[in-house]
């Protein structure tokens, strides 16, 4: 489904989110404190959140993601913004191709509700993380109670699919896209499920009205046997 979109998704992107996706990205870049890092961007995507990392100063980044199309849209997006320090993985999220403890930051944006086990995907993010690092996920939330809310779910479940449906050629992706939120844990519960694949200083900061977090968190040391 991903790969028929591929050539689209940007464009897609910058119309469901009126245009604040680019924005979001930049706060999760700046969250994950990637200069001179060594940065693995999981779902990359088209690799947008790779690029804003790159910006800010990563030393190496490596895009890993689960649809080939993606990658190739990645790779050349970068390659014509000259950047030459990034190298792209096909890669399911979770059974990441990387040993323990390899990277100094983790970044994803709108992949957790794509997973199929959201735990597992969560606890393959700590794994390789080296100790103090950082990870950080972008994603939509479950909406604000009160007028704002339910605005956002007439937009979200009843306009936004048949508009992109349209715009993208493909309508069986964009009614996937409001499946993908049900169900899917609020930020409070996303933040309890970070400190249980053994994450600490959880910190969500929300934006677009409360409809997307930025969850950061830090891997603590190892604990040496007394």
């Amino acid at each position: 489904m991903f790969g028929r979109i591929a050539r689209r998704y940007d464009r897609l992107n910058r119309i469901m989110s009126l245009g604040m996706d680019g924005r979001w990205r930049q706060q999760a870049a700046a969250s994950a404190k990637p200069d001179g890092s060594l940065a693995l961007d999981i779902g990359t995507g088209t690799g947008d959140l790779a690029l804003e990392l790159k910006k800010r100063g990563a030393r190496q980044i490596v895009g890993a993601d689960f649809s080939p199309d993606m990658l190739t849209a990645a790779r050349s997006k970068l390659a014509a913004k000259g950047v030459t320090n990034a190298s792209w993985t096909l890669a399911d999220a979770l059974h990441l191709p990387f040993p323990e403890g390899t990277f100094d930051c983790v970044t994803n944006a709108f992949v957790l509700r794509n997973l199929a086990d959201l735990r597992s995907g969560l606890a393959e993010m700590a794994r390789v993380l080296r100790p103090g690092g950082r990870l950080v996920c972008l994603d939509m939330t479950q909406p604000p109670p009160g007028m704002l809310g339910t605005l956002y779910k007439l937009y979200f479940y009843r306009l936004l699919p048949p508009i992109a449906g349209v715009i993208s050629g493909d309508r069986a992706a964009y009614r996937y896209l409001p499946n993908s939120l049900v169900g899917f844990p609020d930020s409070a519960e996303l933040a309890e499920l970070l400190v249980e694949v053994g994450l600490a200083e959880v910190e969500v900061r929300k934006v677009g009205g409360g409809t997307v977090a930025i969850h950061t968190a830090v891997k603590p040391p190892a604990i040496e046997p007394a």
